[in-house]
């Protein structure tokens, strides 16, 4: 007769995976995300808000001091009055390759970049940023950017490419402090800026709109057309030019 072994069945070992705990939810987790997230949207997208809450100057204002500043016998004054009444056109963003004549070349008056600007501008002064532009790279090719694989200067782009024309001002204009100080600043004068995006932007600066004449604008052509706005310290300034160079006056001969 076989024999029990008491307590051998009696216990049972669970051998399973140990229970744990239910995990608490980490309730600020996702929050964290989306104001990172925001953070970088604001980041990238500061260069739009300080514009877009400026209130715009008439078209009024604009012929107004345009029509004031082309007065003046100052090459910087016309340039800004270029400027001024180059915002009365309506100009659709596009800085595409066009092929165009040479010299005095453009592409078609209702399209443009932010270079574009400046060769507009400077054609009402009689400078043909194009042609000259051409003849320094021509005989200087190596000192320009060497960015787009290009083995020769092309006349249907190069002066329509930001980085050629710091180039070209940085040689033939006179560099001026790329400061935040607006006292350095003053109309007819170029500023080339860097965006949060890495992009290169450049425009004119201008007298300030009615009551702020002293203020330093700025005309560029951003993303929606030719702009007169309050935009000067809105991104970092890269480069500041004088172009042409201004001539001092003589000194006065002693008696």
């Amino acid at each position: 007769m076989s024999r029990s072994r008491p307590g051998f069945y009696t216990t049972i070992e669970y051998i399973g995976p140990r229970p744990q705990k239910p995990k608490r939810r980490n309730f600020f987790g996702g929050w964290v995300i989306l104001v990172i997230a925001a953070g970088i949207g604001c980041w990238y997208g500061r260069q739009y808000i300080g514009m877009a809450s400026a209130a715009q100057p008439s078209t009024e204002q604009a012929a107004m001091l345009s029509a004031s500043l082309n007065e003046s016998a100052s090459p910087a004054d016309k340039l800004s009055a270029a400027a001024l009444a180059h915002t009365l056109d309506h100009i659709v963003k596009d800085p595409s390759y066009y092929k165009i004549p040479y010299p005095n070349g453009d592409i078609a008056p209702g399209k443009g970049a932010a270079a574009d600007v400046i060769i507009r501008c400077y054609r009402k002064l009689g400078i043909d940023l194009q042609k000259e532009v051409h003849e320094d790279m021509a005989e200087h090719f190596r000192l320009y950017p060497q960015l787009w694989n290009s083995s020769a200067p092309d006349t249907n782009i190069d002066h329509r490419r930001i980085a050629n024309l710091q180039r070209f001002f940085e040689r033939k204009g006179q560099t001026l402090p790329a400061s935040r100080e607006v006292s350095d600043y003053h109309p007819g004068e170029i500023v080339v800026w860097s965006l949060a995006n890495a992009d290169t932007h450049i425009g004119i600066v201008v007298p300030g709109p009615g009551n702020n004449p002293g203020e330093p604008w700025v005309v560029h052509n951003l993303d929606s057309g030719v702009k007169w706005e309050p935009a000067l310290f809105e991104y970092k300034i890269q480069a500041h030019f004088r172009y042409p160079v201004q001539e001092q006056a003589a000194p006065k001969a002693q008696q």
